[in-house]
């Protein structure tokens, strides 16, 4: 069993800091489970939106070996790039499909596409889907800038109108996408992309949130110490009743 070696709280948010990624991982999928097992006993789904990033790996690897009845999960992702081709390595689907779409037998499994004709319709046939399956779960991390999904600073709004929008990346975000090893250059990372917007993803009944690493502790500190304001999107993190913030030694440096 991981063990966390401390417990805090900012505002609402609780944050437990573990030894590595690998206990944070095991730990924070323990509890996700635990949380499905809660919510299938009192209703016939579960519907979760997911994150797709390197910081998720640990997180994920660990959820698929629990006792799940996946058959009665609906699985979403909160953000794609524009741009890619379908079969890119690098689209956050292909990411999702390989480390845990594939691999467990979800009710249902909901892809943003990308690739669109329209986007705009895409953001609202996306929209449709997370209205008819009001969100429970959503698993997710924090961006080197402060994102969460692809609400960089620039475009983040806490009282954004829509659910799903089509916007811009800032240059710290698509520099993470090369730091993160997901891309060979940084002229090779997409400028655009659809994303879930905040208040949609702040709509979750419960978040866990994974942010391992050196290159987020600035960030981690951040979403702890500064305003609730859109210039650092991740504090409104501690506005949510039920949301968790999962650390490792590296990610916690700075607090």
């Amino acid at each position: 069993m991981s063990t966390v070696l401390k417990g805090l709280q900012a505002d609402s948010l609780n944050i437990k800091i573990f030894e590595s990624n690998d206990e944070m991982g095991k730990a924070g999928a323990a509890l996700v489970a635990e949380q499905i097992r809660l919510l299938l006993k009192t209703q016939p789904f579960v519907n979760i939106i997911f994150a797709a990033a390197p910081s998720q790996s640990r997180f994920l690897a660990s959820l698929i070996t629990h006792d799940i009845a996946w058959s009665k999960i609906n699985a979403f992702h909160m953000d794609e790039y524009i741009g890619l081709p379908a079969d890119a390595p690098e689209s956050f689907g292909a990411f999702l499909k390989n480390s845990l779409f594939g691999k467990v037998p979800f009710h249902t499994v909901n892809y943003l596409n990308g690739n669109a004709d329209d986007k705009e319709q895409e953001c609202l046939r996306y929209t449709q889907l997370l209205e008819a399956n009001p969100t429970d779960i959503v698993c997710m991390g924090i961006g080197e800038n402060g994102h969460l999904a692809f609400n960089d600073p620039p475009v983040a709004d806490f009282n954004d109108p829509m659910k799903v929008k089509v916007v811009a990346l800032d240059d710290a975000c698509r520099q993470q996408q090369v730091n993160d090893d997901c891309f060979a250059d940084f002229a090779d990372v997409p400028e655009n992309a659809l994303t879930l917007t905040i208040p949609a993803l702040m709509s979750a009944k419960y978040i866990y949130c994974f942010v391992p690493g050196e290159r987020k502790a600035e960030a981690v500190s951040n979403t702890l110490k500064q305003q609730i304001i859109e210039k650092y999107p991740s504090t409104i993190l501690r506005e949510h009743p039920n949301a968790i913030l999962f650390l490792d030694k590296l990610s916690s440096a700075m607090i």
